[in-house]
């Protein structure tokens, strides 16, 4: 089975070597025909501690590191602001 990828925008360090990431995703609203936004929130293994928030950021699927965290770093697309 393929792994999930996952992108999405930093937006708080959670601890050592863990990021919280915004994902973002338009779904068409069933009734009203109106695209609307729809967000999750993921934890993201960080090993080198190298996102910020603000930061792009690719993630890919991976075994779980802990009860809530089963995504790892794949690449930073874009750096925030800073």
């Amino acid at each position: 089975m393929p792994k999930r990828q996952i992108t999405g925008t930093v937006i708080k360090i959670a601890g050592d070597k863990t990021a919280t990431v915004m994902v973002e995703r338009r779904v068409l609203h069933p009734r009203y025909h109106k695209t609307v936004k729809r967000f999750k929130k993921y934890l993201v293994h960080d090993e080198k501690n190298e996102t910020r928030p603000g930061d792009t950021i690719e993630a890919i699927e991976c075994r779980p590191l802990s009860k809530t965290k089963s995504f790892r770093l794949l690449e930073i697309l874009k750096r925030g602001e800073a």
